[in-house]
């Protein structure tokens, strides 16, 4: 069966298991009392690392004017946040903890332009005390411009954690992304958050502790003006 592996793991997929299977062919020599748990040992580990850096396909929902969730995980948090880079004005913020099971791909929320990129140096806080890793923690900002959508901007920020220190971002400025495309990832435990501008029409559909899925989960969906 093929296992759909995301290009951003590359060098860990060729370099961790070559490493990990090698130590347990040296204990297995070396270490004769060590057989066959060492050996067992490297081979979980090396499964642990292919099924950390998989990469499901998505069914996109056809659905417009909505937001799709940027990160698979557990929503901790939706906030309303007075102000924050690249949005102007008031915004809402949905926060999804990633833990080391879930994949970690980060998809576009909707159609649009990547307008903003920024890189924010800080810590390493375990990412499931999500109000300090939101703060402090090293992170990297994207900004879409979505002429087509309701929402207009949306701002993507992905966040790293105690284990979680390498972030990916594999768009730049001036990219076109569509609904659900992939961009980046965040490797090992982290968090992604969504921002949104405060809008009467937008209707938050996600609960705080409920489970999502990238580019599938609907987070928020917009109503029509009335002509």
């Amino acid at each position: 069966m093929k296992i759909p592996i995301t290009r951003y793991g590359m060098p860990q997929i060729f370099v961790l298991p070559i490493i990990l299977l090698s130590v347990g062919a040296g204990c297995f020599l070396l270490w004769p009392d060590g057989r066959p748990w060492a050996q067992l040992a490297a081979i979980v580990l090396t499964a642990a690392v292919l099924a950390f850096f998989r990469d499901p396909k998505r069914q996109i929902p056809d659905e417009p004017d909505i937001l799709l969730a940027p990160a698979d995980g557990k929503v901790t948090d939706i906030e309303p946040v007075p102000k924050t880079e690249f949005l102007e004005g008031p915004a809402i913020r949905i926060g999804i903890f990633l833990s080391v099971l879930d994949v970690h791909i980060n998809r576009s929320p909707c159609a649009g332009q990547v307008s903003y990129i920024k890189s924010h140096s800080g810590k390493c806080i375990n990412a499931m005390r999500w109000k300090a890793a939101s703060e402090k923690n090293q992170a990297n900002s994207v900004g879409l411009n979505c002429p087509n959508h309701p929402a207009e901007k949306v701002l993507v920020k992905q966040i790293t954690g105690a284990i979680a220190r390498r972030i990916v971002c594999g768009c730049q400025v001036g990219d076109k992304l569509s609904k659900g495309e992939k961009f980046g990832m965040i490797k090992l435990g982290s968090r992604t958050e969504l921002f949104l501008p405060v809008d009467d029409r937008a209707e938050v559909v996600v609960k705080v502790g409920q489970t999502v899925r990238a580019g599938t989960t609907v987070m928020v969906r917009y109503e029509k003006k009335e002509l």
